[in-house]
């Protein structure tokens, strides 16, 4: 199996090569596979031109580079790379996709129900990975959510709260901020099965809901670890120093360099409903 990666001298020239998963283990780095697939809409984040990598695919390898403590190999070939037999090569798992993947049933059951389930493994989705396999429960199960729309479009500037300031990948974002980039609404929302780090304010969101909007949330998955957010559909987000420094910060914590608990909080996610539905029907008088 050969995957084309980047080397790339700054965000902005991109160079196709090929790179071994066994070079990176040997390098005693976490080993992380990206897949960008689309079998839905495909958004500019992961939108590849020509010879070049998509602008999440970059970023994520020099962050990798920068950092020293990861390197990524990415793939638009899930068919090809996402299998029992290659995942052995890595312990993260990245997915900025959409749709129903052509993954075989026996390999995604693994994914789901040994390889993610072991000590040091870790999936992390960005943006629409919560916009695939939406009709197949054990995918939404493990991920937490599927994609229900999106009435805060790529222009809006949305504030955000952070609720645990403490989780590794929260701390770069403070107790609130702003940011321009699309927001996701959900079905099969389980607050009763994540921990939720970061929401919409509703009070200073337009337009409002009256429901919590989740924006980031981890949960333990067996032994391994789950970490979402919502945030990346718009190219420029990959370029922002806290984005970035919050994916450092997951990874960090998939690989036990930060520890931090997630316990379940489904209650936040009822006072949070409550404050929308409040926001809501203020605004409307």
């Amino acid at each position: 199996m050969r995957l084309r990666f980047l080397t790339a001298c700054c965000l902005v020239l991109a160079t196709v090569l090929t790179f071994s998963a066994q070079t990176q283990a040997a390098e005693g780095k976490t080993r992380i596979l990206m897949l960008t697939q689309s079998k839905g809409y495909t958004h500019g984040s992961v939108k590849r031109q020509k010879e070049q990598l998509a602008p999440a695919e970059v970023a994520m390898i020099q962050l990798g580079k920068d950092s020293g403590l990861f390197t990524v190999d990415c793939t638009q070939d899930a068919a090809a790379d996402f299998t029992k037999e290659n995942l052995q090569n890595y312990d993260i798992v990245m997915f900025y996709t959409t749709g129903m993947l052509p993954i075989k049933e026996a390999d995604l059951q693994y994914f789901l129900n040994d390889w993610l389930k072991q000590k040091g493994h870790g999936f992390i989705g960005f943006h629409s990975a919560t916009d695939t396999y939406k009709s197949y429960k054990p995918y939404w199960d493990m991920i937490g959510g599927s994609f229900n729309g999106h009435p805060w479009t790529a222009g809006n500037t949305v504030t955000i709260t952070v609720h645990d300031t403490d989780f590794p990948a929260m701390k770069p974002f403070g107790k609130e901020f702003q940011v321009k980039d699309e927001i996701y609404q959900y079905k099969n929302w389980q607050p009763e099965k994540v921990h939720v780090l970061m929401s919409l304010n509703m009070a200073k969101c337009n337009p409002k809901k009256p429901y919590q909007v989740p924006v980031a949330w981890a949960k333990d998955w067996g032994q391994g670890k789950v970490f979402v957010n919502n945030m990346g559909h718009n190219p420029t987000t990959w370029t922002n120093p806290a984005f970035l420094d919050s994916v450092i910060g997951a990874i960090k914590w998939i690989r036990g360099d930060a520890p931090a608990a997630v316990p379940v909080n489904p209650e936040l996610s009822k006072r949070e409903d409550e404050k929308a539905a409040a926001a809501t029907k203020a605004a409307e008088k």
